[in-house]
């Protein structure tokens, strides 16, 4: 039973907009298919996990072709997940979510889960600009009814660290002080997911700080795993092609953040480089493997550097029925008063204009 008090979070069962743009995340969630983790977990794929990086990251080529095929017969009806068997297909069975797993551990080694690509040996206790170890932190888990009316409510697994430097970060306690929170087990964060279904939750969402640094951790948490539900990987998106390859078949909903229309706003403000480049093409990568939410925080005295240009691309690249969320709850928090334009509250006439910017570009179905 879901026990959701926002009305909207009824409501938007019956969106139809909602309901095309996320067509199987609403299938999971209502038990009609299975979560694509699973899929992964049923895919066989060929190869000693002890082999040079080369040859596992060509395996995992040849799992994700037949992950999507698997996927295909299963959305249609062709093939039941149960009727799958790893272990009747190859003995002893490795899945194409094990596969993901080592390499996953093996990114470790030279760490390079985003596109800072520090490079750091983290399992010999080194830390990169992200400051996550090699064990995850958990800072909090709890059921959010804050999010998305289509997500609530949401179970969801806040990690410590971040790749960004936001100057503004709501979460600054828990982003820039990555040994804050407990250190957590694959096995314990499965179980509290499991337990976080029977009462109620929509999907489990990982977040931060951000979740990039700590994909090994999440892909190991879904490999233990064994409730089919809805897997949020809400993101900066700032990952390195490794890593979408590695969320590639696992992850259902990309909830992203697309702040930045400018390269120069997003070294000021979060002291990342080579922004939109990098968060552009993660879109396009993740908006061709699964669904997408994509969030755009409205920054005072930045509509025509940012918001403009991102809804913009977003229409372009993405179409105007991606389901997009134009955010007015940016407030000065941490270090923002460093920063005069952006040391204030929006306010009502740039929210109003911003979202008459997503009008005027061609965005169609906008969360209320």
């Amino acid at each position: 039973m879901w026990r959701v008090f926002r009305p909207d979070s009824i409501a938007v069962l019956e969106d139809r907009r909602a309901r095309k743009s996320l067509a199987r995340y609403f299938a999971v969630m209502e038990g009609r298919l299975p979560a694509r983790f699973l899929v992964s977990k049923h895919v066989p794929v060929s190869v000693k996990l002890s082999v040079s990086d080369e040859e596992l990251w060509s395996a995992h080529e040849r799992g994700l072709k037949e992950f999507r095929k698997l996927l295909a017969n299963v959305d249609s009806g062709r093939v039941k997940l149960e009727d799958v068997k790893l272990e009747d297909v190859k003995k002893p069975g490795v899945s194409l979510l094990d596969l993901k797993v080592k390499l996953a551990r093996r990114i470790l080694k030279s760490c390079h889960f985003c596109e800072r690509r520090c490079g750091v040996d983290r399992t010999a206790g080194k830390r990169g600009v992200c400051g996550v170890g090699e064990r995850s932190r958990m800072a909090s888990e709890f059921m959010h009814y804050g999010e998305e009316s289509v997500l609530v409510p949401s179970y969801t697994i806040f990690f410590a660290g971040c790749t960004f430097h936001c100057q503004f970060c709501q979460n600054w306690d828990i982003s820039q002080f990555p040994d804050s929170g407990v250190e957590v087990s694959q096995q314990t964060l499965a179980r509290l997911i499991e337990e976080a279904q029977k009462d109620g939750a929509r999907n489990v969402n990982f977040v931060g700080g951000e979740p990039t640094p700590n994909l090994h951790t999440i892909l190991e948490t879904l490999n233990e795993c064994k409730v089919s539900i809805p897997s949020i990987f809400n993101s900066n998106m700032y990952c390195s092609m490794e890593a979408m390859e590695l969320l590639f078949g696992v992850t259902d909903v990309y909830l992203t953040d697309f702040k930045y229309g400018s390269n120069e706003c997003a070294l000021r403000y979060s002291k990342v480089p080579n922004y939109f480049e990098v968060v552009a093409r993660n879109h396009r990568l993740a908006f061709a493997d699964a669904e997408l939410i994509i969030r755009h925080l409205v920054l005072p005295a930045n509509l025509e550097c940012c918001t403009r240009p991102v809804l913009e691309w977003v229409v372009r690249n993405l179409g105007g029925m991606v389901r997009t969320n134009v955010m007015n709850q940016y407030r000065a928090e941490a270090m923002a008063y460093n920063y005069p334009e952006i040391s204030r509250r929006l306010t009502a006439a740039e929210f109003e204009k911003a979202l008459e910017i997503a009008r005027d570009v061609g965005l169609q179905n906008l969360e209320p």
